[in-house]
């Protein structure tokens, strides 16, 4: 790659290791001296666990490694030294996103109208649903909608129709705008830490059905919602990101959800955009969300 192909180009190195003596020096220093200019740095140490998160992106406009083999550059200068973990992304390449939905609107038309104004750096190939209630939705955003009604019955075989739509448009990342339905332990396995869901409670508290009606029988003066990665234990991935609203003994259960849905989707495209701009590390079951 020649480098007016590079142009307009940055990379992001996102890594975590023990913590030594040297580690910032020396990735800086591999972009200095390979005429990378760093456009942002951003760097955490859990003193506790005694382990280094680090997030760079540099411009690759005059970049002397082709990007093609930074990645093998720097596992062989780097990564085996420090014992990192790392992986490197390019701000040239859009990820896909697939949208599952059950029959609320609230999350999928908040995430479309963003990715529709801009706001989100994202191709979306399509919609996958176990109604067809919302339907009418993506098409009128010119989004394919496939319907797949799953139930106890049909699960294994539609998993597998859900999967194949996965793997013939090369989708990155799933996310989850209030999709009700259980998500197939193979398909955690194959995007793992690249499935994002949004729950109507502030977690761990009030988890399970109806968090709401059990936020207002308990009298609460604040309600949340949680946005985390999906894993096979239910309702208890890292999370990506948080917020809550005040209540008061004037509120009733329907405001209480009034309030709580404006809150999941403005988590929930929070989060999203946290994974587009990769600044989202998991470091066993947490993250560090970098700024």
């Amino acid at each position: 790659m020649t480098n007016m192909e590079q142009k307009n180009k940055n990379a992001i190195l996102l890594l975590h290791c023990p913590d030594t003596q040297g580690i910032l020096a020396a990735v800086t220093d591999f972009i200095n001296v390979n005429k990378g200019n760093i456009v942002y740095l951003d760097q955490y140490v859990d003193h506790e666990n005694n382990v280094f998160f680090m997030r760079v992106e540099w411009d690759l406009n005059q970049f002397l490694i082709p990007a093609e083999k930074i990645n093998e550059y720097f596992q062989t200068l780097f990564a085996s030294k420090y014992q990192m973990q790392f992986s490197i992304y390019f701000t040239d390449v859009k990820p896909r996103m697939a949208l599952f939905v059950s029959k609320m609107s609230h999350c999928l038309f908040d995430i479309l109208a963003r990715y529709t104004a801009g706001e989100m750096n994202v191709d979306i190939p399509f919609i996958i649903s176990n109604h067809a209630d919302l339907q009418w939705v993506g098409e009128k955003f010119g989004i394919p909608f496939h319907v797949i009604p799953l139930n106890k019955d049909n699960r294994t075989e539609l998993e597998k129709e859900e999967m194949k739509l996965l793997k013939d448009n090369n989708i990155d990342f799933i996310v989850l705008a209030r999709y009700m339905q259980i998500i197939s332990e193979e398909m955690i396995q194959t995007y793992p830490n690249n499935i994002i869901n949004i729950h109507h409670s502030f977690l761990p508290a009030f988890i399970g059905a109806k968090p709401y009606h059990q936020a207002y029988s308990r009298g609460v003066k604040i309600i949340g919602a949680t946005s985390h990665y999906v894993t096979s234990e239910l309702d208890a991935g890292p999370i990506i990101e948080q917020d809550v609203v005040r209540v008061t003994h004037k509120d009733n259960v329907k405001t209480f959800v009034a309030k709580g849905r404006d809150l999941e989707k403005i988590v929930l495209s929070r989060a999203i955009e946290k994974h587009i701009e990769r600044k989202v590390l998991v470091y066993q079951n947490r993250t560090v969300i970098f700024s």
